[in-house]
């Protein structure tokens, strides 16, 4: 058997066994076996890259092709893409993937662009990502607006290991700085006090029974943390809209995503609260609300 004819057979049995992951839009039958087959020859790529390199896929010695089918094997039990070869795409940034924090989603890439778009309007020069995770809209916001410093938070601190690694292997590590600690707790210090342009936030916002439901894939592989918004799914969200204000100053910006359905009512809220001024909500190519950014109003008073 050629080597062609060893990546038909395996590209068809990824065919026949692909069940397509809503939250993973991205990946496919093609690009999987893409991004294992470069990761069998020692060249690990996410999805995104593999599938865009306009390139034959790799040659592979037999002890490649074994280790290839053994991520196959461990692809088709669930484990995630993201964790086989330890790398995932975001908006345009090559990072690393592991158990420690949560797989970036393309979900999440409306969020992203819409802080960027907010950081470059407002001249916005200090930056913070609340539970940053691996890093990934952090380093995106440093990656896409220059002379941002940014900082990231994480109330795991193996997620903040992850996020340091991203920001070294990018080169971004003097203009990131991540830090382990409880939403903003790190920055609820006179430096940051009403000193910050922009919190940008992907909290937990799944509701604490609904995790127990979650596809294996999800639950079995990547931490709870991440998930886990509460009885309600809303109270990382609830702190952040509490919290947030004493940090910005006035005209800086909260930009933070939601999950499907919960859009409408964290606008509201944001809208009857005197600490903000202009609300705005961007929708996905649904129609569905993902990501709410509001902006800090002037001379409403510092919260307790």
């Amino acid at each position: 058997m050629t080597l062609a004819d060893a990546y038909a057979a395996r590209l068809d049995r990824l065919r026949r066994a692909w069940r397509p992951s809503p939250d993973k839009p991205e990946e496919s039958p093609e690009n999987t076996l893409q991004a294992l087959a470069w990761t069998a020859a020692g060249a690990p790529r996410s999805a995104v890259a593999a599938g865009a390199a306009a390139r034959p896929l790799p040659d592979l010695d037999q002890p490649a092709l074994q280790r290839l089918d053994a991520m196959l094997e461990r692809r088709l039990a669930g484990v995630p893409l993201a964790h086989l070869t330890g790398r995932q795409h975001f908006l345009g940034l090559e990072l690393l993937a592991g158990p420690e924090a949560l797989i970036p989603r393309a979900e999440t890439e409306l969020l992203g662009r819409a802080a960027i778009d907010l950081a470059r309007a407002t001249g916005a020069r200090v930056a913070i990502d609340a539970c940053t995770g691996s890093g990934n809209l952090a380093l995106a916001l440093a990656h896409h607006v220059d002379g941002l410093a940014v900082h990231g938070t994480d109330l795991s601190a193996e997620a903040v290991g992850l996020a340091r690694r991203n920001a070294s292997q990018l080169g971004l590590a003097h203009r990131v700085r991540f830090h382990a600690g409880d939403l903003l707790a790190p920055f609820d210090t006179p430096r940051y006090r009403a000193g910050v342009d922009l919190v940008v936030c992907n909290p937990p916002y799944i509701s604490s029974a609904r995790v127990e439901t979650m596809p294996p894939e999800i639950s079995g592989h990547e931490p709870r943390l991440a998930f886990d918004g509460g009885a309600l799914g809303v109270s990382i969200l609830t702190r952040l809209m509490h919290e947030a204000p004493c940090l910005l100053r006035a005209g800086g910006w909260l930009a933070f995503e939601v999950g499907s359905g919960q859009g409408a009512t964290m606008a509201r809220r944001l809208r009857n609260d005197a600490a903000w001024d202009e609300v705005r909500e961007c929708a996905d190519g649904e129609g569905v609300v993902r990501a709410v950014l509001a902006r800090r109003a002037a001379g409403s008073g510092e919260r307790e």
